[in-house]
C-alpha cells in the first residue's frame, strides 16, 4: 500500500468512529439508547436496514461468488421484496402498537415467558456467531494484504465498532451507517468503472456481457425443481422469502432499525425502500464480480487467489509440482486472450453466435478449473490445515494488484466500513435482547440509567464474544454462504413461532414453545445429515430450504401439540 492509500483508509475510519461518538453521546433512557427516542426518519431507516445486511462479507465474498459461479446467486434475493411488503403491513403495526423494544417482547404477551426466552436465545446464538463472521471477513483482507496477525486485526476492528456502539447505542448505529453506506457505494461504483476502463479499448460493456454469457456467467434464472441445487428461482422465492421474512421481521438486528422510526408510516417507507433497492444493489455487486472474470480473460489470472496459501506451497516440497501447474495455466491464459480477441472481432461484425468459439472458451474454462482443483490438492499436501477455497480472495486479489493509488485505500475503507456497520447493528441488537428479554425480565433495577449502563455492558460483552468467535473462524465454502447458512438453521423456527402468534390464535403458549424446541432440533439434525457432512457437489439439500422446513415444522407441530393439550383438558 502507498502513503495515499493509508491516508484515505485511516481518515475514513477515524471520521466515522469520532463522528459516531460525538453525535450520539449521553443517552439518559433506555428508549433513547435502544430506539433513538423514535426520531429516525424513513430514509435513515432504509439506509440503516440496507447497511445492516450489507456487511463486509457482501463486498468481499459476492464478487468472488460471481467470478466462479456467475450471476445465479441473485436468485437468493428474489423473495426479499415480497417479504418487505408482508413485514411492512403486518409486523410493523403490531410492534409499534405494543411499544416493544425488541421483537421478542411480543412473544411473551402473546404466548408466555418460555417462548419469548426460547426465541431470544436462538437469536443470541445465531447473531453472536454472525457478528463474529462480519468482524472476521475484513480481517482476512488486511491479514493477506499487510501480513499482519489475524487475531490482532480481529481485535482492532472489533474495538473500533465497540467504541461508538457502546457510547451511542442505536442512534450511533443509525448515524454512522449513513456515512458508511455512502463510502461503500461510492467505492463500488468507482471500482466498477475502473475495471471497465482497464479492459482493452475495443471491449465495451456490451462485449463484456457477451463474453460473460459465452462462459455461462450470465445464467441468472434457474427454473429447475431440483432441491439439491442451491440457487433457483423457486428456492429464492420460497426459502429466500422465509429467510428474509425471518431476518427482517424477527431478527433484532433489523427490527431494532425500524422500531426507531418516527411512526409506522416512516418505518414502512424505510423497509419498502430496502425492498426496491436491495436486489438491484446485489445484482450490481455480482456484476462487478463478472467484470473481474472478464478482466482476467485478457489478463493473466493466478492459479490460486489466496496469497498466503501460495507462499506456503512455494516454500514446501510441492513447489515444483505447483510451478508445473502454473506453467500450464500460463499457456491457458495465452489461449484465452487469443480466443477472446477473435470473439471480440466477430462481435464487431454482429456475429454474436459462434458455436466453435464458444466451445473453445468453455473448454479453456474447464481446463482452468481442473488446474485450480489440482492446485488445491497440492496446497492441502503442503499444509493439511489450509483452507483451499479461494472465492473470497478473488476480489481482494484484483484490488491489491490492479487498483490505482488511493483507490486501494478507499476499497479497504469500503470493506471495513461495511464490517463496522453490520457488526454495530449486531452488537446493538444482541445487547438490546440480553438487556430487555433476559436481564430486565429477571432483575429489578431502580432507575432507567441503570438499564442503560447494563445495556452498555452487554454491548461490551457481546463485542468480546464476537471478537472471540472471529479469532477461531475459518472459511466455509465462502463467507456470504456461511453467514446465510447459520441464519437458515435458526430463522425458520423463530419465524414459525412469530407466524403462529400473528395468524393462528387457536395455538397457545405451551404448544408454541414445545413445537419451536422440537422443530429446531430437527432442523439441526437435517443440516448435519444432508448438508454439513456432504461435499458441495453431493449435498442432498440446498440450505435455503431449511427456512421453509423450520417454518412448516413449527406450525404443524404446534397444531398437533395444541390438540393433545386440549384433549387432556
Amino acid at each position: 500500500m502507498e502513503i495515499l492509500d493509508w491516508i484515505v483508509l485511516s481518515t475514513t475510519l477515524f471520521f466515522i468512529v469520532v463522528y459516531g461518538v460525538i453525535k450520539t453521546k449521553g443517552s439518559a433512557t433506555v428508549k433513547d439508547y435502544l430506539l433513538d427516542n423514535n426520531e429516525t426518519p424513513w430514509f435513515t431507516v432504509g439506509v440503516s436496514v440496507m447497511a445492516t445486511q450489507a456487511s463486509a462479507i457482501t463486498f468481499l465474498s459476492t464478487p468472488g461468488q460471481a467470478y466462479h459461479d456467475g450471476m445465479g446467486f441473485v436468485q437468493f434475493y428474489f423473495g426479499l421484496p415480497i417479504a418487505m411488503i408482508v413485514i411492512a403491513y403486518t409486523f410493523i403495526p403490531i410492534y409499534h402498537r405494543l411499544k416493544v423494544y425488541t421483537a421478542y417482547e411480543y412473544l411473551e404477551q402473546r404466548f408466555n415467558v418460555q417462548t419469548r426466552t426460547l426465541a431470544a436465545v436462538l437469536f443470541l446464538i445465531q447473531r453472536g456467531l454472525g457478528t463474529g463472521i462480519t468482524i472476521y471477513a475484513p480481517s482476512i483482507i488486511l491479514s493477506a494484504l499487510l501480513g499482519w496477525n489475524l487475531t490482532f486485526l480481529n481485535i482492532f476492528i472489533g474495538v473500533l465498532v465497540i467504541i461508538y456502539t457502546v457510547t451511542g447505542g442505536t442512534k450511533a448505529v443509525n448515524v454512522t451507517q449513513k456515512q458508511q453506506m455512502f463510502v461503500i457505494m461510492s467505492g463500488m461504483f468507482i471500482t466498477f468503472f475502473v475495471i471497465l476502463a482497464y479492459l482493452p479499448e475495443d471491449v465495451d460493456f456490451s462485449n463484456v456481457l457477451h463474453i460473460a454469457g459465452a462462459n455461462g456467467k450470465m445464467d441468472i434464472l434457474d427454473f429447475s425443481y431440483n432441491p439439491e441445487t442451491r440457487y433457483t428461482v423457486w428456492s429464492g422465492i420460497t426459502g429466500g422469502f422465509f429467510l428474509m421474512l425471518s431476518y427482517f421481521g424477527t431478527d433484532q438486528s433489523q427490527v431494532g432499525r425500524y422500531l426507531s422510526g418516527k411512526s409506522i408510516k416512516e418505518s414502512q417507507m424505510g423497509l419498502i425502500m430496502n425492498g426496491l433497492l436491495k436486489v438491484p444493489m446485489q445484482f450490481f455487486i455480482l456484476l462487478t464480480g463478472v467484470l473481474v472474470f472478464v478482466f482476467f480473460q485478457f489478463n493473466d489470472a493466478p492459479l490460486h487467489f489466496n496469497p498466503t496459501n501460495v507462499e506456503k506451497v512455494l516454500q514446501s516440497d510441492q513447489k515444483k509440482e505447483y510451478e508445473a501447474l502454473e506453467a500450464e495455466l500460463n499457456q491457458i491464459n495465452i489461449d484465452k486472450k487469443v480466443v477472446n480477441q477473435i470473439y471480440i472481432e466477430q462481435l464487431k461484425h454482429n456475429a454474436y453466435d459462434n458455436p466453435t468459439l464458444r466451445k473453445k472458451m468453455i473448454a479453456l474454462s474447464l481446463e482452468e478449473k481442473e488446474l485450480r482443483n489440482d492446485a488445491k490438492e497440492i496446497i492441502s499436501k503442503a499444509d493439511n490445515s489450509a483452507e483451499t477455497n479461494d472465492k473470497d480472495y478473488v476480489f481482494l486479489y484484483f484490488i491489491m494488484n490492479y487498483l490505482p493509488k488511493g483507490l486501494l485505500g478507499l476499497l479497504l475503507a469500503v470493506i471495513i466500513s461495511a464490517a463496522m456497520s453490520s457488526s454495530a447493528s449486531g452488537l446493538n441488537s444482541l445487547a438490546a435482547t440480553s438487556s430487555i428479554d433476559l436481564y430486565k425480565r429477571n432483575v429489578t433495577v431502580k432507575s432507567e440509567k441503570q438499564y442503560v449502563v447494563a445495556t452498555q455492558y452487554f454491548t461490551l460483552f457481546w463485542g468480546i464474544v464476537a471478537i472471540g468467535f472471529a479469532c477461531v473462524s475459518s472459511l466455509f465454502e465462502n463467507l456470504i454462504q456461511l453467514v446465510n447458512i447459520i441464519g437458515s438453521i435458526f430463522y425458520g423456527t423463530v419465524l414459525g413461532i412469530f407466524l403462529i402468534g400473528f395468524y393462528f390464535h387457536y395455538i397457545k403458549g405451551k404448544a408454541a414453545f414445545y413445537s419451536g424446541l422440537i422443530s429446531q432440533a430437527i432442523v439441526i439434525l437435517i443440516f448435519l445429515k444432508y448438508i454439513l457432512f456432504e461435499s458441495n457437489e453431493s449435498e442432498k439439500l440446498g440450505y435455503l430450504w431449511l427456512n421453509l422446513i423450520g417454518v412448516l415444522l413449527t406450525i404443524v407441530l404446534s397444531f398437533l401439540f395444541q390438540k393433545i393439550i386440549n384433549s387432556k383438558a
